[in-house]
């Protein structure tokens, strides 16, 4: 057993740079924050195993590529030691990152050093290891300082009709003005219009997604892909589904009305998206260019409140095969079909992908 001065410790240097941190400048940049770690590692005596990075991601969560992968190597025994710049660039979560330090950590023999912070967990007799809880619940403290700060002004901005999307609705382009108005992308609008039509003319969505897929239109997602990059839906089917013609016939910016604050999270911690009553929204009408006319999407709300979507589940019957069966072609889940001639129960499975993106997707072949 060697000494511990003699230890070779084996260090897995964790940074990370959040949205709201890249407001402090080049103090807590990725690149100082490696060059202060890697001064210390050198001054040890240290080995550095490898540095994991998290750009761009709160630390309010957990759920982050680098510290997972970091957790991951330290729980096998590939790492013995954990640097960070200071705790709250490990988390700023207090019950995540007290779990970790009082027994994760000490569980696997794992070493943990926060430099700014003089925290280091194998020198517990002293003032900064006494004051960490209180370190760890001051983070949190000013995570969720900065959530409510940042929400006010997002509030602010959008009662003054400032576009505060990140990205704009399919038909449209983000201006570059102060306001962000939306700019007509009169590529894809007239798409958008088609849809409209077809929807007031009494077009089911299954059947429009499956005239937009025969004819090899672009989802909006895919559209987004092929001009900047950038997807939100890495899983994609590429395909029309009732799912995105529903969201996109039911958004009123294509008459020209910009309504924010639609959806919040649960709160700073949970990231969960949740839907906003209607009457919360922040609505501004007329501000920017419609697409379709306010009597347009008007027959089209016609049609859809004439329309009945009765789910099978309210008839409070679950077959005992539900979830259970998947298309033999494309991987997707089989859904219950339920018929009742002559009043006898008939059941049928069909496949997933069919019924929700038409035809075009995959074979026409059912379980009875």
């Amino acid at each position: 057993m060697k000494s511990k001065q003699n230890k070779d410790y084996i260090v897995g240097m964790y940074v990370r740079l959040s949205r709201d941190d890249e407001r402090a400048g080049e103090s807590l940049s990725i690149e100082n924050q490696k060059a202060i770690l890697n001064e210390y590692i050198e001054k040890q005596g240290f080995t550095l195993y490898d540095i994991y990075v998290d750009d761009g991601i709160s630390g309010t969560t957990f759920d982050r590529p680098g510290v997972k992968r970091l957790l991951d190597d330290a729980k096998q025994g590939v790492i013995n030691t954990v640097l960070v710049k200071d705790m709250s660039r490990f988390g700023r979560n207090y019950i995540m990152v007290g779990q970790y330090l009082d027994y994760v950590f000490p569980a696997f023999g794992i070493r943990f050093i926060a430099l700014s912070d003089n925290i280091d967990t194998e020198n517990k007799d002293t003032a900064a290891m006494d004051m960490m809880p209180i370190t760890n619940v001051f983070n949190e403290w000013w995570a969720a300082a900065t959530s409510k700060k940042l929400r006010a002004v997002r509030i602010q901005n959008a009662k003054h009709g400032k576009n505060g999307m990140s990205h704009a609705p399919y038909g449209y382009t983000l201006g570059t003005d102060e306001k962000r108005t939306l700019q007509v992308n009169e590529e894809v609008a007239p798409v958008v219009r088609r849809i409209f039509e077809m929807r007031a003319q009494g077009m089911t969505p299954r059947k429009i997604a499956d005239i937009l897929n025969a004819e090899n239109i672009l989802t909006p997602n895919d559209y987004r892909l092929s001009k900047t990059g950038v997807t939100s839906v890495p899983t994609s089917l590429h395909l029309w589904n009732t799912s995105v013609l529903r969201t996109l016939l039911d958004n009123p910016a294509y008459i020209g009305t910009l309504a924010q604050h639609r959806t919040t999270t649960v709160s700073y911690k949970n990231h969960k998206w949740q839907r906003r009553p209607k009457e919360d929204w922040i609505v501004i009408e007329n501000a920017h260019e419609p697409i379709i006319s306010k009597e347009l999407w008007d027959r089209v709300k016609e049609v859809e409140s004439s329309v009945s979507h009765g789910k099978h589940t309210k008839r409070g019957y679950m077959h005992p095969l539900s979830g259970l069966l998947y298309c033999a072609d494309c991987g997707a889940k089989m859904r219950l079909g339920w018929n009742m001639p002559k009043d006898i129960p008939y059941f049928n499975f069909n496949c997933g992908t069919r019924s929700r993106c038409g035809s075009s997707a995959c074979f026409s072949h059912f379980i009875s």
